[in-house]
């Protein structure tokens, strides 16, 4: 039966792939060098699903994919510029590699990666989830092709809220808007003596999100537009920054949630590798804890929106004989049952329709509560919600990085003159720095 299964799986690829090229000659293997950023050298899933193909598709058709890098999203970014810009002592590009489309839009000469839409049928792609290829279209091709994707939830140490919650009526369901979640955190604040609620990695984020999902454009051209909706996202978040509900120091929410300084976070939901299942506070005490994830707040009066997340992998242009071995590995590696066994090792969602499908029978396999609490999140995310990808402007880097700079120097500077100055209401000193952010931002 398994070797009945293996023909039919070798001959659907090779059906599927025919509009690259000629089919790959078993006589003549063709090697394919990768870098990625799913695990480590040693340990990786994704090496993992690779030696798979390798010993199965692969030694079929004659393809061999080898990996030559596995590192983090910034050390590919750097090295794949490099590569294209020839610069002396940089290593040559692979055949794949995994980035976001701001390295595309980086490279001097996009042109040397192939269009996946030439390999794939439009009846092929339109199994995949619509928003997760529009993404890694770039200027009419499609040159990022998803594999894996995150997106951003709401990570809450359930242990904490419902001591909490017990105390005062508070109620988890309070934390599905952003509007309930920030007037939570003021509550919170005063109960807990002082620390905050929530921690959000991606302010930048929360407002570009958040301003679109209102109805409004969050850029006008290649700057912000800080039109009224984004007024009305800052007004609850600047209150409970300034009143001490929503946490503003440097570095990632994982660290707060870690040392029990916030309770809560909304960051990327491949981060929840380093969400700890222990508090240690600051006397050194431990205690054991159940963090749970839920789907990102919306606004009251917003569609439900968030923002897609995670790198897609790019191919780099050769003879056809390559180019068909390369889309041989990407259709099999987004494969329904591959895919989904691939991304339920790593964190992220598959890319698929059908593998939304099949996340709930796989979410029976898993152990950990909080991995299991995450797919669900993510099912209840992609039935609910309208993934959101931010514009591909040359400088969306530069104004996300200074954004989200601004934003917490000034809101850590409103929050200690609204102390200092007695705790009057917070409203004014609320406006008050929603003007010197604005005139701030444009300045820069």
């Amino acid at each position: 039966m398994r070797r009945v299964l293996a023909a039919i799986l070798v001959l659907a690829f090779t059906v599927s792939c025919l509009g690259c090229g000629e089919s790959v000659s078993k006589s003549n293997p063709v090697t394919l060098t990768i870098w990625h950023v799913y695990g480590e050298q040693t340990a990786s899933p994704l090496n993992d699903i690779i030696n798979e193909f390798n010993d199965t598709i692969g030694q079929q058709e004659g393809i061999k994919v080898q990996v030559s890098l596995v590192s983090n999203t910034n050390t590919i970014h750097e090295a794949v510029l490099k590569a294209a810009e020839k610069e002396p002592g940089a290593t040559e590009l692979p055949d794949l590699f995994i980035s976001y489309p701001k390295t595309v839009l980086a490279m001097p000469d996009p042109d040397i990666l192939m269009d996946f839409r030439e390999c794939f049928s439009e009846d092929e792609l339109n199994e995949y989830v619509p928003e997760f290829i529009e993404e890694g279209e770039i200027n009419g091709k499609l040159l990022v092709f998803p594999v894996a994707k995150s997106t951003e939830i709401l990570f809450v140490n359930n242990t904490l809220f419902d001591r909490f919650a017990k105390d005062t009526g508070a109620k988890i369901e309070d934390l599905s808007t952003w509007e309930g979640l920030f007037d939570t955190s003021v509550k919170y604040k005063e109960w807990s003596g002082g620390k905050a609620l929530i921690a959000h990695d991606y302010h930048f984020n929360y407002f570009q999100v958040g301003c679109e999902s209102m109805g409004e454009d969050f850029f006008d051209g290649d700057a912000i537009a800080f039109g009224p909706k984004f007024e009305k996202a800052w007004e609850p978040y600047a209150k409970a920054a300034i009143e001490g509900g929503l946490w503003l120091n440097e570095g990632y929410a994982t660290e707060p949630l870690r040392t029990g300084d916030a309770i809560a976070s909304v960051g990327s939901s491949a981060s929840v590798l380093y969400y700890a299942d222990e508090v240690t506070y600051a006397d050194n005490r431990t205690e054991k804890v159940d963090i749970t994830a839920y789907p990102v707040p919306c606004f009251e009066k917003g569609e439900k929106m968030v923002m897609q997340r995670g790198a897609g992998i790019c191919a780099v242009k050769s003879n056809t004989e390559r180019e068909k071995a390369i889309a041989t590995f990407v259709k099999w590696l987004t494969s329904p049952e591959i895919n989904v066994k691939f991304v339920t090792s790593v964190g992220y969602m598959p890319v698929t329709n059908k593998g939304f499908e099949l996340l709930p029978d796989q979410i029976e396999k898993l152990d950990s509560p909080k991995y299991k609490s995450l797919y669900e999140a993510y099912i209840q995310t992609q039935k609910d919600y309208t993934f959101y990808s931010a514009p591909k402007l040359d400088n969306y880097l530069d104004l996300e990085t200074t954004f989200e700079k601004e934003v917490r120097r000034l809101l850590r500077k409103a929050a200690m003159e609204y102390n200092e100055e007695g705790k009057e209401d917070s409203s004014v000193k609320n406006r008050e720095y929603l003007i010197k952010f604005e005139r701030d931002m444009k300045r820069n």
